[in-house]
């Protein structure tokens, strides 16, 4: 069924059913998975799914919502008059209505189409890329962590007031987790993630190479004494750090009492003026940009830190309308609209007179430690109240020579880490969940075995 015509069947229903005001949300894919076990297939995955949510509205404007993967034609009408009962237990302190922008013109990225290439396939390509990790270094004994997936979907969003669009693409990614073992040392683990929008876009090559360095790297590892250091975050911890306290800029975490904003937040000066933070979803580099959210809503590029002060916040519908502006593309259709960030872009505003320029992470000759990766996100981040304490992969460095960290927790608050930023280096990088430079914090807290 294609999505006119889905379109078309929730329209008749609802009129026999009387029903005046209406909306969707459609997600229909085609998944592929492979994972292995030195060579032997561990788990082998294709999956269809199709999925409608609808959301109904009553006379009294109270909305009901409901899921369902049923598109016959009864079963859309029970989906529809599931939801029409629900709307008389609808939210009466706060109204949703459809977004004002559901009919503006979006922006749709041109991409090559992918042919799915099968599990057979994934499954000789992912065993050929284990074995050539497991051959790189004779310390890596094991990938106990492997993947190799491919998805085709479509998203759709229509409503009763005429809106309607949709967008169909395609997206792979493999994951490579290698264990390395070596006499009378603690096994030592790493890995790397690739994306693209089919198999034959992704580097596999340097998946494995990545993967197979930054793992034997780590071999020579160390404890370190629990002190406060200098601290350089990698693009992906700084971008993983932002993420946990993305609800500073999230309209709805600020009603809902869960933000460390508060609705007059908005100018207010929250880290050093040489940072800027943007959301841009449609950011070319992106390879799951969406042209429109849950709502209808266009993505488009949107300032969140500017020049260190807070400048925007993440808006669906009805937060908007609270907070008397438009929303921003960031919703997500369910029981109760979510809203949240689509990919982070962080970079040096022209205010960096203040910098030590002389922090660069490939040429510095003092002591800092260097954070690669941040691990138990959802335990160790208390949002609300802006504190963190995180386990991470990372390496002292002295003397400019570095040397893996055998295991240590990083903490602090994340006001006091925006505030104490020294340095923000030149070059960006690209990660799986956005583009940072490396950012240097004065100083933090390290727990480690001394």
């Amino acid at each position: 069924m294609n999505p006119t015509e889905i379109t078309t069947q929730i329209s008749t229903a609802a009129n026999i059913l009387n029903i005046d005001k209406w909306d969707y949300g459609a997600s229909f894919s085609n998944d592929y998975s492979v994972q292995v076990d030195r060579g032997a297939a561990k788990q082998l995955k294709a999956s269809q799914k199709q999925v409608i949510t609808l959301r109904v509205w009553n006379k009294d404007n109270l909305v009901g919502i409901t899921t369902t993967s049923d598109l016959s034609e009864a079963g859309i009408k029970k989906a529809l008059r599931q939801a029409n009962i629900a709307s008389e237990f609808g939210n009466k302190n706060e109204f949703t209505d459809f977004s004002p922008l559901a009919k503006d013109p979006i922006h749709i990225k041109e991409v090559d189409k992918k042919n799915p290439l099968g599990i057979k396939k994934l499954l000789k390509i992912l065993r050929e890329a284990e074995s050539k990790l497991i051959d790189s270094h004779e310390a890596i004994k094991s990938i106990p962590y492997n993947g190799l997936s491919e998805s085709f979907y479509e998203r759709i969003y229509a409503n009763s007031d005429g809106a309607f669009r949709n967008y169909s693409k395609s997206q792979a990614a493999i994951y490579l987790y290698a264990r390395a073992e070596e006499k009378d040392k603690k096994p030592r683990s790493s890995g790397s993630v690739k994306l693209g929008y089919g198999v034959e876009d992704i580097d596999i090559e340097s998946c494995i190479k990545e993967a197979a360095k930054k793992t034997i790297a780590h071999l020579d590892y160390s404890s370190i004494k629990t002190d406060k250091y200098l601290i350089c975050l990698s693009p992906e911890a700084f971008l993983t750090i932002m993420n946990a306290f993305s609800s500073i800029f999230n309209a709805r975490s600020i009603i809902d009492g869960v933000s460390l904003s508060d609705k007059n937040s908005i100018g207010e000066l929250i880290s050093i003026p040489a940072l800027n933070i943007y959301d841009d979803g449609l950011n070319d580099k992106n390879i799951s940009s969406a042209p429109f959210d849950g709502e209808g809503t266009p993505t488009k590029k949107l300032i969140l830190i500017n020049k260190g002060k807070l400048e925007n916040f993440l808006h669906s519908e009805s937060t908007a309308k609270i907070f008397n502006t438009i929303p921003t593309g960031h919703a997500g259709l369910g029981s109760k609209v979510s809203v949240s960030p689509d990919w982070l872009v962080i970079e040096k505003s022209n205010e960096c007179s203040d910098l030590n320029k002389s922090l660069v992470h490939t040429n510095y000759q003092g002591d800092f430690v260097y954070i690669e990766e941040l691990n138990a996100i959802h335990a160790g981040v208390k949002a609300s109240q802006g504190s963190f304490s995180l386990p991470f992969e990372g390496w002292l460095y002295r003397n400019g020579k570095k040397r893996s960290i055998e295991s240590a927790t990083v903490a602090g608050d994340i006001k006091y880490l925006l505030k104490n930023i020294i340095n923000i280096e030149n070059e960006k990088e690209l990660t799986t969940s956005g583009i940072s430079p490396h950012v240097w914090i004065n100083e933090l807290s390290i727990t480690g075995d001394e």
